[in-house]
């Protein structure tokens, strides 16, 4: 980790500069999660380690065993009958809204009379113990008449059937440029879905109120949204129903609309039963009835000059949905807004295709499409190379976005204002010795009859903000109390990446108090309203804003009060070191002036409240400023692959992550690590596969394989690019870090292809779909292995 320096970069709202010794837990310090011993130590409290009420039900649902047909009938009485049961709920039980669906219609709480997916709930059962529920929702007698079902993006491309209109965006004419240029190549990649595999499942408790309400704890990402929803089912006012979100056990997009299916049925249960209603969903049917990230085809088609330098691309993403919209439409746009990553295209034409297939509808993921956007474009990068002849490094640094030559504004309009990548990347090319070691591995690669090895340095562009604009908001609430403690909430949610523990370090600064001082407190709905997902990567910049804002509202208050009291002026009031020292002989500590403002009727409770500047999109001429400012960063990966089995080592990882002025660096490094591991995983061994009959089965660990501490990188070097503060009014000047170092795991993938296409002596580029598991992994080389046998036979033959 790089040594901070003792005086920071940002100021105060007093403009004194914020030193690190003065309080403990301001911004920029290496503070540890404000959870992290309760995490370690088991007391951290879970939705499900919530005592439940004395009556609790536990409440399970039934789920169809066809993954597409009509329900012909549905007998639930061996269901009522079954021990311990108290009540069952279908969809002809919903008093007021059944659907569900997010942003557009098409999710029904229960299967409205057909069955869209393997899976779908059909109903769901209350007994007085979560094992009585799962047995007596065994107990249903279903008949269906089965339909066919498209089951592949393929089958649903053929059939010509989506959840959304297609988008297409456009920068001049790409078909001219590309069949004018000196060279052309076209190709098709499978890039897989992904399975969250949060380790706290789906878990919801809703609990009745003696005024016809419900309070909700719920491990959601988004609980105003499930609060609306709730709100909408049960016919009653938004404002009777509260949602309590302390922490989750991880969400990665999993929980920002496919939590709210089993809060609902929790409500309803509640709602009719009077009692509180508690579901938690098994890990094999959560697999089963949640959605996934996306997966897609992309097809290309680019042109492209002797050196590599593209001169156009025409490239389709076709995204497969599932059944319903859900968030498809915001996900393939933003697949689309970063088909470039880092390169500057100057012709083309992007399409995205949402496409519907008879399985569960597909959601957020960490990313939220970006990175499969990405992995296409990288692909077309890699191609490109080994057409030319030339280090994929060297191509991809050509066609980086530039200040010079026109070469700064994207396909869909957004001009590129820093141009930091060039340097980063060329910083990290002397850091990680990527040179030498090319030319190392190059050596090793031709004395190795078995053992490959491969290098890859992929870079980073990510637009930061929601693409929906409205979402781009958020509130904040703060009391202090007369003894000088501070009590803090705001619309984010805890997932475990340490955003309450941020958003407290900015009100520690703030204030210039402790951190220990600061309790942040359970995301409520009662509390701060209307708020946006935690997802986006906005979590920090939004609710920081708020909370900066709350309490710079309580400092002004604290500040006119001193100067009026103490009878001085406001510019000589400074909170300093948990004291506040007013003109030059009268210093008091944070709690005395909190008590004695209050004893002079001075309001100690404030309200923030910030929106994200400058963003817009024209979908109708599909151009915009969508992201506020991007992150960037960029990653080395070395791999060892095995060419008689497919199997492989990641041996090494250098990583360069731009994070702005870092608000907690510790916490930064955590972010990039662990995103960078999962993203290994989604490209390398998170397989999923669906039967002929739509079943999932890979729905358990034990079939879908994430990655574990042995698949770690041996040599795992993470550093923050320095002295690069945000140029835009970000929160202390800082970059998002939770979604961006995802997509640096590319250089993985890229790094098993250079491996494959050693034994073509790098003059063919392999095929290689995601997830690049050993059997894809070998495949790839007995196909290199044949082409380049068949070539040597023809130069014989001539």
């Amino acid at each position: 980790m790089r040594n901070l320096p003792e005086t920071s970069t940002p100021t105060g709202t007093d403009q004194q500069p914020i030193k690190r010794e003065q309080i403990s837990g301001g911004v920029q310090q290496s503070v540890r999660h404000e959870s992290a011993e309760r995490h370690v130590s088991g007391e951290a409290l879970f939705t499900d380690d919530r005592a439940v009420p004395a009556g609790t039900l536990f409440a399970y649902v039934g789920l169809a065993s066809i993954a597409r047909g009509k329900i012909l009938s549905m007998d639930l009485s061996r269901v009522l009958a079954a021990e311990g049961v108290v009540s069952v709920v279908t969809l002809e039980d919903i008093p007021g809204h059944r659907d569900i669906g997010p942003v557009f219609p098409g999710d029904p709480v229960f299967a409205d009379g057909e069955v869209l997916f393997h899976g779908q709930p059909l109903f769901a059962v209350a007994a007085t113990s979560q094992t009585l529920a799962r047995r007596a929702a065994r107990l249903a007698q279903v008949d269906y008449e089965p339909w066919p079902a498209d089951l592949t993006i393929e089958q649903g491309l053929a059939a010509q059937s989506f959840v959304r209109p297609s988008h297409t965006q456009r920068r001049g004419d790409a078909a001219a440029a590309i069949a004018g240029a000196p060279r052309r190549l076209s190709d098709r990649m499978h890039i897989g879905g992904q399975e969250q595999m949060y380790l706290e499942g789906q878990v919801s408790l809703a609990c009745p109120d003696e005024e016809g309400g419900i309070t909700l704890y719920t491990s959601n990402q988004n609980p105003t949204e499930v609060q609306k929803l709730i709100a909408e089912v049960l016919a009653i006012p938004i404002s009777m129903v509260t949602v309590d979100m302390r922490r989750m056990g991880g969400g990665f997009g999993g929980k920002e609309t496919n939590a709210n299916q089993w809060a609902v049925i929790a409500s309803l249960l509640a709602r009719k039963t009077g009692r509180a209603v508690k579901v938690r969903l098994a890990r094999a049917d959560d697999m089963t009835a949640t959605g996934k990230r996306h997966h897609f085809v992309s097809d290309y088609d680019v042109g492209f000059d002797d050196q590599g330098l593209i001169q156009g691309l025409d490239m389709s993403l076709s995204a497969g949905c599932g059944y319903s919209p859900d968030l498809s439409d915001a996900i393939v746009d933003r697949a689309m807004f970063h088909a470039d990553n880092a390169y500057f295209l100057p012709t083309a034409t992007i399409t995205g295709h949402r496409v519907k297939t008879d399985t569960v509808s597909n959601t957020a993921f960490r990313g939220f499409g970006g990175p499969q956007g990405m992995v296409a474009i990288e692909c077309v990068m890699d191609d490109i190379a080994r057409a030319v002849g030339r280090d994929p490094l060297d191509v991809r640094k050509d066609n980086l976005y530039g200040p010079e030559g026109g070469r700064d504004t994207t396909h869909y309009g957004q001009t590129i204002e820093r141009h930091i990548l060039p340097g980063l990347i060329e910083q990290l090319e002397q850091t990680s010795d990527y040179r030498q070691r090319r030319q190392d591995i190059a050596a090793f690669n031709r004395s190795q009859p078995i053992l490959r090895k491969g290098l890859a340095l992929t870079p980073v562009k990510f637009g930061i903000s929601f693409t929906a604009q409205h979402l781009n908001q958020a509130g904040a609430l703060l009391h202090v109390y007369t003894d000088g403690s501070i009590q803090l909430n705001h619309g984010g949610t805890e997932m475990g990446q340490g955003l309450f523990t941020k958003v407290a370090q900015i009100v520690a600064t703030v204030l210039q108090v402790d951190m220990a001082r600061i309790l942040p407190t359970a995301t409520r709905t009662d509390k701060v309203p209307n708020t946006s997902p935690t997802a986006a990567s906005s979590g920090t910049d939004l609710n920081g804003m708020a909370a900066r804002n709350a309490a710079e509202t309580i400092k002004q208050r604290l500040t006119d009060f001193a100067a009026e009291h103490f009878q001085t002026t406001s510019e000589r009031v400074r909170f300093h070191n948990n004291r506040v020292y007013i003109a030059e002989d009268q210093v008091l500590s944070f709690g005395e002036l909190a008590q004695l403002a209050y004893l002079h009727r001075i309001s100690l409770s404030a309200t923030g409240y910030y929106r994200t500047p400058k963003i817009y999109y024209d979908r109708e001429q599909a151009q915009g400023h969508p992201f506020f400012y991007y992150a960037n960063g960029a990653a080395v990966s070395e791999v060892l692959v095995d060419t008689l089995t497919g199997e492989y080592r990641v041996t090494r990882v250098d990583i360069l992550q731009d994070v702005g002025q870092s608000l907690n660096p510790a916490l930064d490094i955590g972010q990039i690590e662990g995103a960078y591991i999962q993203g290994m995983g989604w490209l390398t061994t998170e397989e999923l596969v669906w039967g002929g009959d739509g079943r999932l089965q890979t729905n358990s660990p034990a079939s879908y394989k994430i990655p574990a501490i042995g698949d770690t990188p041996a040599e795992f070097n993470v550093a923050l690019l320095a002295d690069s503060p945000n140029v835009e009014a970000t929160i202390f000047h800082s970059k998002a870090v939770g979604e961006p170092p995802l997509m640096l795991s590319i250089s993985v993938w890229s790094a098993l292809r250079d491996a494959i296409a050693s034994l073509a002596d790098y003059q063919l580029s392999p095929r290689l779909d995601t997830p690049a598991t050993p059997e894809r992994v070998l495949n790839a080389i007995n196909s290199i292995k044949a082409i380049t046998t068949l070539q040597q036979q023809n130069r014989g033959a001539s």
